[in-house]
């Protein structure tokens, strides 16, 4: 054995010499021991590369989409080329190996039979008469026109000689035997038939051709094997192929579909389809690796943090004689008057104090005056468990890079393929055509599957088509890993209960939808990058369903995902960010199981619910959005569940008029604007502030009736029958102005939700022609008064906590106001102030207030004030205020409590302290998402040292214990 001593030649000087050997002799090298073996390896750069090159039947490896990217290893694409190269021939081996043919065996060798001016044969068609199985035929330059059609009757391999380009060939050929190779030639359609090649049984494999103006034709079990060829306005047709593989291919400019699978695989396989699927399955294989997969990978941190109530105290001792009856205004000027509250234009106090982190009342000292009474306030405030585990709790901070917690940074589709195991089935599937690393572009269609066809593309390119992949007709795709770009219609199109698999790709500038899923389609969309789109990311329409997951959709023109017509499908996971209209928008009847996306950065609303739309909207997190978080338009519907709406710069969630959502469970906090805002366009005034009410133009194939004739029966479980709007559950805080705010002549149901520490007042009703019901509500801390009821409206609040508001608790001008079994306690204005012409009753109430009245009544104000308890405040005259001369304010039946001696002690009992959250209607969704807020109860205690009017201290305390519901 010849081995490689260390005193012998360098390594450089041996590669030097090895660099002139032929493919055989590499080989033989090869084999002389592992030295030799690893120096021949080593030739990769040099010798291997330039063998790949330098074959007349193969191009470089990554022609045509990435010509000057270099393979891994040139060895490795030059064997595969080879191996591949050969499969033509496999059924030689097969005849060889049966018994029959070994009784009467002979070797012989293949012929080459020569065809052009001054060669054996003047034209291909006496060279085939001549030709015996698997000879081969080498066509020298020049064009071979035959005047009829060509029948392949015996295994040959037709060779142009020369380079590419050098020999054109017009002729129809129809194949009748079981397999045939095509190489290096140039092929054109006879004047007779459109027909370049076709065949119905056999294998034909095509290496390095062009195909140009003609069709070719395949018919299972037929099947075929095209590499390195390209296709000038040419029309590949597979018919019921059990396989077809076409690599590294370019087709350019075709006046119709490129490539078009009809009909299922044949259950009846040739002799080839055993080859092509170990070759298929021996080559580098195009899904994805956990090192390879960086797709979707987001440099995105978790901050995770428990969700736990909010404390705030307020401090202010001292000792002395309380002031003067509140019913005296203070001088202009004086301290008392300036520190304790501003009164506007109608009445409503304005505490001046600094904000706190969590809007709640000042700390120790801000609020000391020259009385310098004592007063201790502390409280907690739970509301339902966010989804996202407290991670946008906080405040956001500005110039701040967005923060995500681990459970919604997008997996690798890698890590999606191993969870979903019927995912992983379709990626490693190969049935009917496999498309790789192919080139479409400049014409009108790329792959058209159709009739039950099946068709997996990987790694291929399409651009500047008018589409570049459309499945009709119970067809399935499988798409990996693609770039589709710059069509003039949709990307990719499903229509008539298509489906398949759609993961990894790269989609965007297209001037329709990026997908497009209509009549019943049913695809997995996964983790593909679709974006800069002229229109929408996703539509689905008509019936169509489909699964999208964990894809990013950004910096869409339209919507990011558009439902409509019925459309249905399930979304989950996506990061929907950066569009210049809605995130999700669903309209025209569209339905949709919306749950758990990051819906961020995007000009409109994160979610837009419009005309008829009707879907389940779950555990997403909406935020940095430049409009809304949520839009329910006219006649929107849906469940709006268990969602985090966070920092939007307009309203969290806005519903305008004959919409009836149910909102519920919902974390609304940070937005720039109202938490929840109900408008009404009934009024006529089709005007809203902001900018709202304009409708986005989202059509996107004609008319709605298009779609009528396929309805589907509605019956899914997810959507309860809701016949009034209703606002369940929801914690609504630290939002810019009202925490919810109603203009509305439709009625509406405000129920069980926590509403603190917002901008201004908790609930403002500003206009309510119907009745609006606010029932068993914690309105805390807002920096105005809790609620405010403007002129003409119609309200009714029952079973509310109304605690620690900086105005009054309650203001009303309504005429048609109910304020039933409330407890209104610790507001900085009065409890209740009911302004002149307005009409009130108020029934069974708890009520008190710091430094005003418990209950006044300015001007000519109706009311019926009955049966409540009204707690002294900070003087014995700050209990009930009216002008002496109303007789349209009855009283009856009313407790005054007063200090009488300093052991009295005032506790919230029988009931205990409202709301009473275990006590109100919920639905079977709040149940559901296992989100429901705390109820709290009060305890108020009062100490009297001395008389009223000593010189000793009053010790006020309110304490709000958290308590189980």
């Amino acid at each position: 054995m010849v081995t490689m001593e260390a005193g012998g030649l360098p390594l450089e000087l041996w590669r030097m010499i090895l660099a002139y050997l032929h493919l055989p002799d590499l080989g033989r090298c090869s084999l002389v021991c592992r030295a030799w073996y690893e120096l021949i390896l080593s030739l990769d750069s040099t010798r291997w590369r330039q063998l790949c090159l330098e074959c007349t039947e193969c191009r470089h490896p990554n022609w045509p989409n990435q010509p000057d990217v270099e393979p891994e290893s040139w060895r490795e694409a030059f064997k595969q080329h080879y191996l591949a190269s050969k499969t033509w021939t496999k059924n030689a081996l097969d005849l060889e190996s049966s018994v029959c043919f070994s009784l009467f065996r002979r070797r012989r060798e293949r012929r080459t039979l020569s065809v052009g001016p001054g060669h054996e044969f003047d034209s291909l068609g006496s060279a085939l008469a001549m030709a015996s199985l698997y000879d081969r035929i080498e066509l020298f330059p020049g064009v071979y026109e035959e005047q009829g059609e060509i029948i392949l009757k015996v295994p040959v391999e037709i060779v142009g000689h020369g380079k590419l380009g050098e020999v054109a060939l017009l002729a129809s050929i129809d194949q009748h035997c079981s397999t045939t190779r095509l190489c290096n030639l140039v092929f054109m359609p006879a004047w007779f038939s459109p027909f370049m090649f076709k065949t119905t049984s056999g294998h034909i494999q095509f290496d390095n051709c062009n195909f140009e103006n003609g069709h070719i034709q395949v018919h299972g079990p037929g099947t075929c094997q095209v590499k390195f060829c390209t296709f000038k306005n040419t029309h590949v047709f597979l018919h019921n192929v059990p396989l077809c593989v076409l690599e590294n291919c370019e087709f350019v400019g075709s006046e119709n579909n490129s490539v078009t699978v009809e009909g299922h695989p044949s259950a009846d396989k040739n002799w080839a389809y055993k080859y092509l699927l170990g070759l298929i399955k021996s080559s580098p294989s195009m899904l994805p690796t956990e090192d390879s997969d960086s797709l979707m990978s987001l440099d995105l941190e978790s901050r995770d943090q428990a969700w736990s109530p909010r404390t705030c105290d307020i401090v202010i001792e001292g000792s002395q004689s309380p002031t003067s009856p509140a019913a005296t205004s203070p001088k202009p000027g004086s301290k008392a008057g300036s520190q304790e509250a501003e009164v506007g234009s109608d009445g409503e106090r304005v505490a001046q104090t600094p904000d706190s982190s969590d809007g709640g009342l000042s700390p120790s000292g801000e609020d000391e005056d020259e009385d310098q009474l004592t007063y201790r306030l502390s409280y907690q405030v739970q509301g339902p468990r966010p989804v996202l585990g407290g991670s946008f709790l906080g405040p956001p901070l500005p110039g701040a890079s967005i923060q995500l917690p681990s459970c919604l940074v997008l997996n690798s589709l890698q890590q999606e393929l191993q969870k979903d195991k019927e995912a992983m089935g379709l990626a490693s599937s190969v049935q009917g055509c496999l498309i790789r690393k192919c080139l479409f572009r400049d014409g009108k269609g790329g792959v058209f599957v159709c009739s039950y066809g099946r068709a997996k593309m990987e790694g291929n390119i399409f651009r500047n088509l008018t589409y570049a992949v459309r499945c009709i007709h119970n067809s399935k795709i499988v798409m990996l890993r693609n770039d589709i770009h710059r069509c003039r219609a949709s990307g990719i199109f499903l229509r008539l209960e298509g489906g398949g698999l759609i993961a990894g790709n790269n989609i965007y500038h297209n001037a329709e939808a990026g997908i497009d899923i209509r009549k019943k389609s049913n695809p997995l969309i996964l983790c593909n990058q679709i974006h800069h789109g002229l229109r929408s990311g996703i539509v689905v329409l008509g019936n169509g369903k489909g699964i999208i997951r964990n894809n990013q959709i950004f910096s869409n023109k339209e919507a990011g995902i558009y439902i409509l017509y019925h459309g249905n499908p399930v979304v989950s996971g996506n990061h929907i960010f950066k569009g210049r209209a809605a995130g999700i928008a669903v309209n025209e009847n569209g339905k949709g199981l919306i749950t758990e996306n990051v819906i961020r950065e995007n000009q409109w609303g994160g979610v837009d619910i419009r005309r008829g739309g009707v879907p389940v909207l779950r555990s997403n997190l909406i935020c940095f959005g430049y409009s809304d978080g949520v839009v329910v338009g006219d006649e929107g519907k849906g469940l709006i569940e268990g969602n985090t709406i966070y920092a939007n710069k307009g309203c969290g969630v806005w519903m305008m008029s004959s919409s009836l959502p149910h909102v519920t469970s919902n974390h609304v906090s940070y937005n720039g604007l109202y938490g929840v805002a109900v408008f009404s366009q009934k009024d006529g005034s089709g005007e809203f502030p902001g900018g709202h009410g304009a409708q986005e133009n989202f059509s996107e194939d004609g008319d709605a009736i298009l779609w009528e004739p396929e309805l589907e029966k509605d019956d899914d479980p997810l959507r309860r029958p809701v016949t009034i709007a209703l606002v369940e559950s929801n914690s609504i805080n630290h939002n810019g102005a009202s925490g919810l705010y109603v203009q509305s002549s439709e009625a509406l149901h405000v129920v069980t939700n926590v509403i603190h520490a917002n901008g201004d007042r908790g609930i403002t009703v500003a206009q309510s022609g119907q009745l609006t019901r606010v029932t068993n509500n914690s309105i805390s801390c807002n920096r105005q008064s809790g609620v405010k009821v403007e002129a003409q409206c119609k309200v009714e609040l029952r079973g509310n906590g109304i605690y620690d508001n900086r105005g009054h608790g309650i203001i009303t001008k309504g005429d048609s106001t109910v304020v039933i079994e409330n407890d209104i306690i610790g507001n900085r204005g009065s409890g209740l102030q009911l302004l002149p012409r307005s009409d009130t009753k108020v029934i069974k109430n708890r009520i008190h207030s710091f430094r005003a009245y418990g209950i006044a009544v300015r001007g000519r104000a109706k009311a019926l004030v009955q049966e409540n308890i009204i707690f002294q405040g900070k003087t014995s005259k700050t209990i009930f205020q009216q002008i002496s001369n109303n007789r349209e304010c009855i009283l009856q039946n009313n407790k005054f409590l007063v200090f009488k001696k300093k052991s009295d002690t005032w506790r919230l009992v029988n009931p205990p302290a409202r709301p009473h959250l275990e006590s109100s209607i919920r639905g079977p969704s709040a149940a559901h998402s296992g989100q429901k807020v705390t109820a709290m109860a009060t305890r108020i205690t009062a100490r009297v040292e001395g008389g009223y009017h000593s010189n000793r201290s009053v010790f006020c305390t309110i304490l709000k214990e958290q308590m189980d519901s």
